[in-house]
């Protein structure tokens, strides 16, 4: 297993290739059947998918940068990842299948939100390197 700035860095990439696939599928399969309220969420799973896919990358490179805060980081892309599968995973289903998984979908927001807070803390324990 490589190391922790290649696993986010690996796990950013795919969770980008996943996007672009997923938004692709929507724009032309998902056309034919999803609703217009469907077609919404779905695409906001998308946006978060992406969105979070490239913060991933930013976690690898920060590790690079600021390795005595490996730790702090690793929460942030453990977080990162578990919001993508909680979240955006949550989304996909309801919008493909009428599933909802209840608070699922806001505990993938909660873990977004402390992945960027855990983000941030690395980032002021290394004030005085930016």
């Amino acid at each position: 297993m490589g190391s922790l700035k290649n696993i986010y860095f690996i796990a950013g990439a795919l969770s980008g290739a996943l996007a672009v696939a997923m938004g692709a599928y929507g724009a032309h399969a998902g056309a034919h059947f999803l609703t217009q309220e469907a077609m919404l969420t779905y695409s906001k799973a998308v946006r978060y998918t992406m969105q979070h896919g490239l913060v991933l990358l930013v976690v690898s490179l920060a590790i690079s940068l600021w390795p005595q805060q490996k730790g702090i980081l690793h929460a942030a892309g453990i977080l990162f990842m578990a919001g993508i599968v909680l979240f955006s995973g949550s989304l996909y289903l309801l919008s493909l299948t009428g599933i909802s998984l209840g608070y699922i979908t806001p505990l993938g927001g909660v873990l977004f939100i402390c992945g960027w807070l855990c983000l941030a803390l690395a980032a002021w324990r290394e004030k005085g390197s930016l």
